[in-house]
């Protein structure tokens, strides 16, 4: 009798068992998979994300701002304010700001006596060891937003804020 010529089926090359094992393991690496990849039904966006370098001198003063302005809108946050002028401001600055907070009866850095909803800070030119920011501070509602605009200076060398003006 040949080969050809048997009644019975040829052996398949794995045993039912190592074909389950096998089975499985493919789904669980394809749930793996899955599991890892957020769904988001119809829609095409990524989700929010954020990040950040210890870059140039002006992520340094978003940085401060992003922190200053939640540190002075949130109840409760204690001393975080004044410790986020120690470590992001010059010491010089800080004594300017103090006669000018003493004189207007507001916030120096925001330069004003509320807090904005928003904020956005944009690079400027440099020299002289120094690089300006523009701070645009967004008031009012969505609908209706109103701006003021300060220039911020830096310096170069420590990347500490050494200046807080209107712009203009």
């Amino acid at each position: 009798m040949s080969r050809t010529s048997r009644s019975r089926p040829p052996r398949p090359c794995m045993s039912r068992s190592r074909a389950a094992v096998g089975a499985f393991a493919c789904a669980a690496v394809l749930a793996a998979a899955g599991a890892s990849v957020p769904a988001f039904a119809g829609s095409p966006a990524p989700p929010p994300a954020r990040s950040g370098t210890a870059g140039p001198a002006y992520e340094r003063v978003a940085d401060f701002y992003g922190a200053y302005i939640d540190a002075v809108t949130d109840q409760g946050s204690g001393r975080l304010g004044s410790q986020l002028r120690a470590f992001y401001l010059t010491p010089d600055l800080r004594t300017r700001l103090a006669g000018w907070e003493s004189r207007e009866h507001a916030d120096g850095v925001l330069r004003a006596q509320d807090v904005p909803r928003a904020w956005k800070v944009t690079a400027g030119d440099s020299g002289a060891g120094h690089t300006w920011s523009t701070v645009r501070l967004t008031w009012g509602s969505r609908q209706h937003p109103t701006y003021t605009y300060l220039t911020v200076q830096s310096d170069l060398a420590t990347k500490k804020i050494s200046g807080i003006g209107p712009k203009g």
